[in-house]
């Protein structure tokens, strides 16, 4: 069996999340998600997500590519989930082309850089929300 992990925030899901995953759930058989922590994305991150963490859970595991969404606490697990869950693919969008390039040579994991939806991000719904409520007042 090919496991394939990836990690996100996936706060405000959408369609360019599920292509991600759509595609990483492609490239094998069994699809760990890392879903990060509110606490995790507050403190390392200094981002507050507008769904919980369980919210956040809730929704990834209703999708049919996600096999198992576990916690991101820190930056450094990912050496030590692939370990524990025996990964042979780590996969993220290709806005972090590069970053993760030391956990093939440390882990023997191949590492993929997957496209981004790029009409699409949570980042460009907020903006756009945030336009719409000051043009609103």
């Amino acid at each position: 069996m090919k496991r394939v992990i990836t990690y996100g925030t996936f706060d405000m899901l959408h369609y360019g999340h599920i292509n991600l995953l759509k595609r990483a759930k492609q490239m094998g058989d069994y699809l760990i998600v890392v879903l990060s922590s509110d606490e995790f994305n507050w403190e390392a991150k200094q981002k507050k997500t507008y769904f919980s963490f369980e919210k956040r859970k809730q929704l990834l595991e209703a999708i049919r590519y996600v096999d198992l969404v576990i916690p991101e606490n820190s930056w450094d697990q990912k050496i030590s989930d692939m370990q524990a869950w025996q990964v042979d693919e780590f996969v993220m969008g290709d806005d972090w082309a590069g970053k993760f390039d030391y956990l093939a040579e440390q882990t023997g994991v191949n590492v993929t850089y997957l496209a981004r939806t790029p009409e699409i991000s949570t980042t460009q719904i907020k903006n756009d929300l945030n336009r719409k409520n000051l043009a609103a007042k």
